[in-house]
Order: C-alpha cells, then structure tokens, then sequence
C-alpha cells in the first residue's frame, strides 16, 4: 500500500503519461482497505482471496501507469516482480496458480496497447516465464520449510503432552482435555464414564523380572486400550501402572462392559510369571458440574475395591450403582 504510490509518483518524474495522476493513485484507496480488512482476518481461505485481490488491484495500478511508456524504454516492468515477491505467501496450490496467472495476464493490456517500439510481447512473456520459474522455486522451498516446521513444532508438542513410555496422554494433558470434554457432557446432558486401571501385582513384576519387563508390560497394556478407543474417547497415564479412561456418550452398561471387554482382552498378554490381569473402577458422570478430579478419585477408590475383593475384576463406584438401582 505505501510502496504503490510512491512507485506511481517516481513514474510521473520520471516521463509524462496520458493517464492522470490521481486516476493513477487511485488504486491506493482499495489497497489501504484490503490491508485494514486483512489485519482482522484469521481464516486461511479468505486470507488468500484477500491476497489475490491486491495482486489484481496492483496488476490495475501497472496497467495505468504503464501505458504510454516511451518508446525503446528497457525498464523492467514492475509486474515482473510480483511473481518473486509474492511467492511466498501462497501455501495453497490453488491460489499460487491463480496468483501466477494473475501477474502473466495482468500487464497484457498494457502492452497490447502500447506502440510498436514498446517492450515486445514475446520478450515480456519470456521474462514472465523466468520470474514465475523463479516464484515456483521459492514456494517450494519456503512451504517445505514451513511444514517441515510446523513437523516439528507438532511433534514437540505431542513429546510435551504424551508419556514418553506409552505414547498414552500425561496426566496434566489428559486432565485439560478432560475437563473440555466434560463440559460438553454436561451441556449436551449425555452420558459418560471414567475408568481407572490398575495392573494386578505389578510391583512383584518389576521386582522379580526388572524394570525392562515391566514396560514391555506397560506398553502392551496402553496398546489394548488404544485398540478399543473410539475417536471420542480419552485415556491417560495417571501413574506407574495406573491407566484412566473418560468414555463420552457411555451409559454405566455400556462402561461396564467396555471395562469388561479390556479386562479379558488383558488377559492374553503373557507376563514373564503369569498372565496380566488387571482391576478397574468406573465412576458415571451422574453429577451436573462434576470435576475430572473427583470423577477420577470415585472411580480409584472402586479400583482399590477391586483390588480388595481379589483383582482381576470390575467394581462400580457405589454412587453410581445406588443411582443404577
């Protein structure tokens, strides 16, 4: 926007021109509304519409300013520019392409009307090609840097908010996307559940066998639960050995026999001393406004329930089971 018209006032102390200057300034009144709207855009699509609006107004602003350029005048015309400087804000093929086309056929105009003595078609066009060659070259390197960026932004991220072990969520992750889900639980008013698991004699594992089997274990372990996972569905490391789940949409039966279902698939997994048997407590999300929290602590104390009553098994948190009943 600052750079046209100081482009457009060079060019009128430079060499006359039949078009009026201020016809010639005109452009900059839409181009400072497109920077004033662009500013408070967000949104990809119209960010790039925006984009090319201003190749098409600046293409305008070429046009009126190059006509009547004096005849054998070997100035590089500025709508070679535009392909480079342009280059890289096109991420979408899309819109580099219909960029592209835009500054090949925008100064066309002006060429066509100009006289014989003028800059030749055929040397623009070659030129053209260069500078949109050129623009190609530079878009792919600066969107392949831009994704290979945002590559390893994303895995950061997920090293930040996975456990390194299980590639489960961690604790302070899984309790943040929790709480957003809950949310939506409660504003929908649908069912939900929370599982909390705990692999049976554990310790013994690690101290009999060392640490090494235990997270083969572990591993195994967080490799059934991602195997019945829905999309919806949440489960995060909590501890050692100690898993927790938040099942959307779940009614108590359908959690019961969810936990029911991991519990025996657990049982294939071959342990070093014995087959892997776990014990679950599943607390319902019956109470408007619930925290994750404390959803959580019901369904541990009818984990360790379970623990108390021999392993192996599924208790129901006794809130629930009296709101069952």
């Amino acid at each position: 926007m600052v750079a046209y018209p100081l482009a457009a006032g060079g060019r009128a102390l430079v060499s006359a021109s039949p078009v009026p200057l201020p016809l010639r300034l005109a452009p900059t009144i839409p181009l400072a509304v497109l920077a004033l709207v662009t500013r408070r855009e967000r949104r990809p699509i119209p960010l790039s519409l925006l984009a090319l609006a201003c190749v098409l107004i600046l293409e305008i602003g070429i046009n009126l300013n190059g006509i009547g350029q004096v005849p054998g005048q070997r100035l590089v015309l500025p709508g070679l520019l535009l392909p480079v400087a342009s280059s890289v804000i096109w991420i979408g093929r899309w819109d580099f392409i219909a960029a592209m086309l835009l500054c090949a056929l925008g100064p066309l105009p002006m060429l066509l009307m100009g006289s014989v003595n003028g800059i030749p078609v055929f040397q623009y066009a070659v030129y053209m090609t260069i500078a949109i060659s050129v623009a190609a070259v530079l878009r792919a390197f600066i969107t392949r840097t831009l994704f290979e960026q945002f590559r390893l932004e994303k895995q950061l991220r997920e090293q930040a908010h996975t456990d390194g072990l299980t590639g489960l969520l961690q604790r302070n992750r899984f309790l943040e996307l929790a709480r957003f889900a809950l949310e939506d639980i409660y504003l929908r008013r649908i069912p939900g559940a929370v599982l909390y698991l705990d692999a049976d004699h554990f310790k013994q594992l690690n101290d009999a066998f060392g640490h090494a089997a235990g997270d083969e274990v572990l591993i195994k372990l967080a490799d059934g639960l991602r195997s019945q996972m829905r999309d919806s569905d949440l489960a995060g490391r909590v501890g050692g050995e100690e898993f927790v789940m938040l099942l959307p949409g779940a009614t108590l039966q359908h959690a019961y026999a969810r936990a029911e279902q991991l519990r025996e698939t657990m049982r294939s997994v071959h342990r070093p001393d014995r087959q892997l048997t776990i014990s679950i407590g599943i607390a319902q999300c019956n109470r408007a406004g619930e925290s994750i929290e404390s959803l959580i602590s019901r369904a541990d104390k009818a984990m360790r329930q379970a623990k108390d009553n021999g392993r192996n098994q599924v208790v129901i948190d006794h809130f629930a089971a009296k709101q069952h009943g």
